[in-house]
């Protein structure tokens, strides 16, 4: 049974901001983290290239056992893994940000419970099918490590 107390821990421990220095342990923050993930959970990634983005999904998918290589959905706009839970791994970047783009792709066709929708680049969407459920920023510091932070602006369930 998961605790009330855990899932606040590492939601606390992302509004005060994580630093990571090594991409192993990006992935552990993110596998700590998809253990509270609701069934249908949409999260955020904004930040700067090379900040961590994938390297977190990375994380998320060997937490739900995905056995697939997880690589950069850039050119094919989103990527679909399926273990424990799917994982749909989108990158936003090249899509113009108006409805009928996101609909376009037909992402509620693909998406079967549990699912954990990963969004990279979500400004450049106005509008998505469902609530967020955490909003992470991804930002490289001058040390050289990366700080995930999670963004006051998002939908709880």
């Amino acid at each position: 049974m998961t605790s009330q107390y855990a899932v606040m821990s590492i939601i606390a421990k992302l509004e005060s901001g994580l630093s990571s220095h090594s991409p192993e342990e990006t992935m552990n923050i993110a596998q700590e983290l998809a253990t509270f993930a609701p069934d249908e959970s949409v999260i955020t990634l904004s930040g700067d290239l090379g900040a961590g983005k994938t390297t977190f999904v990375k994380g998320l998918a060997k937490a739900w056992r995905v056995q697939e290589v997880i690589t950069s959905p850039t050119f094919n706009i989103y990527n679909i893994y399926q273990g424990e839970r799917m994982l749909m791994h989108m990158d936003a970047y090249r899509l113009e940000p108006d409805r009928d783009a996101i609909e376009e792709l037909m992402i509620e066709d693909f998406l079967k419970p549990p699912f954990c929708l990963a969004i990279e680049w979500p400004s450049r969407i106005s509008w998505l099918p469902y609530s967020v459920f955490l909003a992470l920023e991804f930002r490289i510091q001058l040390d050289g490590s990366h700080e995930i932070t999670k963004l006051a602006k998002h939908e709880e369930r």
